[in-house]
């Protein structure tokens, strides 16, 4: 399918549509404007200026509105792809209409024939100017800024539109608080997933856009676009928010490609203080196949709600008690085959882990990647006996050593860490599922030492002598 909007003509040339522009507070311009009106309004000063063009403050002649002005830059008015793309922008968050996107009102061509278009004047700080200024934030704050952004999302997908480039640096925080108000920007290189007949499309076979370290596998394969592509990458400023940093990052573009296409998506929790059911989130946002991942931005927001609202030990339904708990991870080493037959045998090692787990009695509580999470309840009525957890500490120790040389004959390590701690949980045997707690928040506690069976001290005093 093409990827254009409506075409039209101006001055003789066929235009189709682009992205609005981040305005953040600006100084007066030194020297004269190169231009003093744009249609009806009265250019102030220039607010920012990059690559494609520039933003002033503006005002209406008569009726005194401000607003912001979009200027395509004079050298690029004449190639055709940048004033398609720059009119395109304009149509398409025209056709979503929704709050927490920026408003188009006018749209006009200056004397020297370069186009602008009008927009609402917003000031405020980027989501990626408050993570280089404070630092990670909590899930419940991360949460309060998706809320709007899911909500802008969710209009776009509606209206046939996928956007394509969502990162922290495109959504504006215009008022701060405990309930933000935020907007979304820049739909330059949005997709029109069922553009009307006969229109013409801006994105050939195979032709990649969006943002190196946020781009799906998906856009990184030149493959079909949709909604899902989107909560990718919802699921890398997710993690942003949450750790401050990058779910795969290097300085190599090619690199930071093959991660997001090939490696296994790393947990917030390693890096900071994250529970379990949040992890999860992240994860499933980040699966490689786009099927495997939310199916749209309102299930990825409920979900986010349910695990902020599990985080703590107080939900209705659950109950709270201590719990031996193992985490399991295979460290794939660099330069490792891969092919079907490496891959194949790495499901055997994860399989087997599964089964072993499984075996001693383990809840598999979270599987993703080359990652595992068992969890047992200690049960305060019949507590673990001396000989029960001496049993248990040697089936754990042959485990690791069994598996272990099973992973070292891929070229890769097994790292277990063994722990005890709260977690809260709800349902019974079989129907057992984790919600939450201390111990699920893998941070605090997991350590990974190659080579070696780690316990924490208080997972090794109820090893040696049963609780």
């Amino acid at each position: 399918m093409g990827d254009s909007e409506s075409t039209f003509r101006i001055q003789g040339r066929k235009v189709t549509t682009p992205v609005p522009w981040r305005t953040e507070p600006g100084g007066e311009v030194n020297g004269d404007l190169p231009y003093s009106l744009a249609g009806e309004y009265l250019l102030k000063r220039l607010l920012a200026s990059g690559g494609h063009g520039s933003v002033y403050e503006a005002e209406h002649r008569i009726l005194g509105r401000r607003v912001a002005v979009k200027v395509l830059h004079p050298h690029l008015a004449d190639q055709g792809e940048m004033l398609q793309r720059f009119v395109r922008e304009a149509r398409i968050v025209n056709q979503i209409r929704h709050p927490n996107v920026v408003d188009i009102h006018d749209f006009g061509m200056m004397p020297d024939g370069s186009p602008y278009y009008v927009m609402e004047l917003l000031e405020g700080r980027t989501l990626s100017q408050l993570v280089q200024e404070r630092g990670r934030m909590s899930a419940e704050r991360a949460l309060a800024y998706l809320e709007p952004v899911c909500m802008a999302l969710g209009a776009a997908h509606q209206a046939g539109i996928v956007h394509r480039d969502l990162k922290a640096s495109n959504v504006l925080v215009v008022e701060d608080g405990p309930t933000p108000q935020v907007k979304l920007l820049d739909f330059g290189i949005a997709k029109v997933l069922q553009p009307a007949g006969g229109q013409e499309g801006l994105t050939l076979a195979g032709q990649r856009l969006g943002t190196a370290y946020a781009m799906a596998p998906e856009q990184l394969r030149g493959g079909p676009i949709n909604p899902n592509t989107d909560v990718y990458a919802l699921g890398v400023l997710l993690f942003q928010l949450l750790t401050g940093r990058y779910p795969f990052q290097s300085k190599d573009r090619m690199e930071l490609e093959r991660l997001h296409l090939e490696a296994p998506p790393p947990r917030p929790s390693a890096c900071a203080p994250v529970s379990l059911a949040v992890d999860a989130v992240v994860l499933r946002c980040l699966e490689k196949e786009a099927e495997r991942r939310f199916p749209h931005t309102a299930a990825f927001l409920t979900a986010l709600r349910q695990a902020v609202d599990t985080q703590g030990l107080a939900s209705a339904d659950g109950r709270a008690g201590q719990a031996l708990a193992l985490h399991a991870e295979v460290e794939i080493a660099e330069g490792a085959h891969d092919d079907e037959v490496f891959h194949a045998s790495l499901a055997d090692v994860l399989d087997r882990l599964e089964r072993e787990l499984r075996q001693m009695g383990f809840l598999l509580a979270l599987q993703v990647g080359t990652a595992q999470l068992g969890i047992r309840l200690l049960e305060v009525d019949r507590p673990l006996s001396a000989s029960e957890a001496c049993a248990l500490r040697t089936a754990l120790e042959r485990m690791f050593l069994e598996v272990s040389e099973q992973a070292r004959r891929l070229g890769a390590q097994l790292h277990l860490c063994v722990h005890v701690g709260m977690v809260e949980v709800r349902g019974e045997a079989s129907d057992l599922e984790v919600l939450g707690g201390p111990l699920t928040e893998l941070s605090t506690w997991v350590t990974q030492a190659p080579g070696a069976l780690h316990m924490t001290p208080s997972a090794a005093q109820i090893l040696e002598f049963g609780a």
